[in-house]
């Protein structure tokens, strides 16, 4: 969706367009503390807590993805990850749904957008050998959010400067 502004400059009509489509956007929720969570259990909250996941959702295949990645020892091509997601969803007993190579595809995207995963060649892995937490301090506390909270700070005194 666009929001426009109609200006005049001189005999010109201007139209400035501003889109509403976010530069980052980033999705954190809290819940109770993992004390008995382990396996697939803990990964999903994970998922659930950094916004990949929707509470509720059936379509959960980026918790295998991720506990995939997390169990490898080395980098894996996609091919593999989707072959070692179908072998986890068995042994969890969870429906071999969403798992099409595409989807698998598009769930590493969505790790490497939020800079837990990074594509080495053709292969995945979690980013720079790291732990989890290191990675979310590093990207997205001290860099991805910081950011978002900066421009929000700026529309915030833009909205109290007009006001």
């Amino acid at each position: 969706m666009r929001i426009g502004a109609r200006y005049k400059y001189g005999r010109l009509n201007i139209l400035v367009v501003v889109r509403e489509t976010p530069l980052a956007e980033l999705t954190l929720r809290k819940y109770e503390k993992p004390y008995d969570l382990k396996g697939r259990a803990l990964t999903k909250k994970l998922c659930l807590s950094l916004g990949l996941l929707q509470p509720g959702d059936s379509r959960d295949v980026i918790v295998d993805v991720l506990a995939v990645l997390l169990e490898a020892k080395q980098p894996l091509d996609s091919a593999a990850v989707e072959k070692r997601v179908k072998d986890h969803r068995k042994i969890a007993g969870v429906p071999l749904l969403g798992i099409a190579p595409s989807n698998i595809r598009r769930q590493l995207k969505r790790l490497r957008d939020m800079y837990l995963v990074e594509k080495l060649g053709d292969a995945y892995r979690i980013a720079e050998g790291a732990t989890l937490s290191e990675l979310f301090e590093e990207k997205l506390e001290k860099f991805y959010l910081k950011t978002i909270v900066e421009r929000v700070k700026e529309y915030l005194k833009a909205v109290d400067a007009q006001s």
